[in-house]
């Protein structure tokens, strides 16, 4: 069954307990503008550790997908310095920076899957970055174990069942759920998934996050990911660092924040947006 409620560590009010002194992503400085004089971040900076689930938080145009851009450098800030572990981002070859981007696994609210290929095809194309041959992107040709990990990978998301369906007779729920099952197949220490449930209904959304919820509790998976859903953020999140107008306007732990006043700030920010 799929999780819905939040990480058991808020559950029970146990403080969650990271592992020391591993840290996934460091963020030092982090300065971005498109336009020359008007920025989009300003001065961000932030650590998270291995097995943390931070929610990213802010109105539109508040900087969220930029900054998550950034620190995994698929856009250039103007200043500062991202740690992705441990290495400088900046300092990488294309190379190098290939296979620390490995390590990561990627959602993004359009999912992008191929519309008329099944489900497990699809999954199949997270493997990609280690089995670059043709044959092992199609359910029909992959070896054995590809196809078998790729099974695995929709059991976690609850769509085992749903392995030869194709992709455009899911339901928006689903391909979500499909997507993350394709990040998986990446083998990821650490996933990123950019406003993840802000195209679906309220109880699709909420088994998206359950699935990220679960997976940073069983596997200690890293986790960052933007929304503009208080509720999703309070309730799958370890930790909410909130932006406006491209500066970190508050970064706290959920067990340590006030919902109340969480709300009224965001509320405040989002009418001076």
């Amino acid at each position: 069954m799929l999780p819905h409620g939040a990480l058991p560590d808020h559950a029970s009010g146990r403080a969650p307990v990271w592992e020391d002194g591993a840290v996934d992503l460091q963020v030092k400085g982090l300065c971005k503008a498109f336009d020359p004089g008007t920025p989009v971040l300003s001065d961000i900076g932030f650590s998270i550790p291995k097995g943390q689930a931070v929610a990213l938080i802010g109105s539109n145009g508040a900087g969220k997908s930029t900054l998550l851009r950034c620190c995994m450098h698929l856009i250039e800030p103007e200043q500062g310095t991202v740690y992705l572990f441990g290495q400088p981002l900046q300092a990488q070859t294309a190379k190098s920076l290939r296979a620390l981007r490995s390590k990561v696994g990627f959602v993004f609210q359009k999912h992008n899957l191929v519309p008329r290929l099944s489900a497990l095809t699809n999954v199949l194309h997270g493997a990609l970055p280690r089995a670059p041959v043709c044959r092992a992107w199609f359910q029909g040709t992959a070896p054995k174990a590809l196809r078998e990990e790729a099974m695995h990978c929709l059991e976690r998301v609850g769509l085992a069942d749903h392995a030869r369906k194709r992709a455009d007779h899911l339901s928006g729920g689903q391909s979500q759920r499909v997507a993350v099952a394709r990040a998986l197949m990446q083998r990821p220490r650490f996933l990123v998934a950019d406003e993840p449930a802000a195209s679906l209904d309220p109880v699709s959304g909420d088994e998206v996050m359950g699935v990220f919820a679960q997976l940073v509790e069983q596997d200690g998976l890293t986790l960052l990911f933007t929304s503009h859903d208080l509720t999703h953020a309070l309730r799958y999140a370890h930790r909410v660092i909130a932006l406006h107008r491209g500066r970190v306007a508050l970064d706290s732990l959920t067990q340590q924040t006030d919902a109340v006043a969480l709300r009224a700030l965001y509320e405040n920010h989002h009418d001076r947006a």
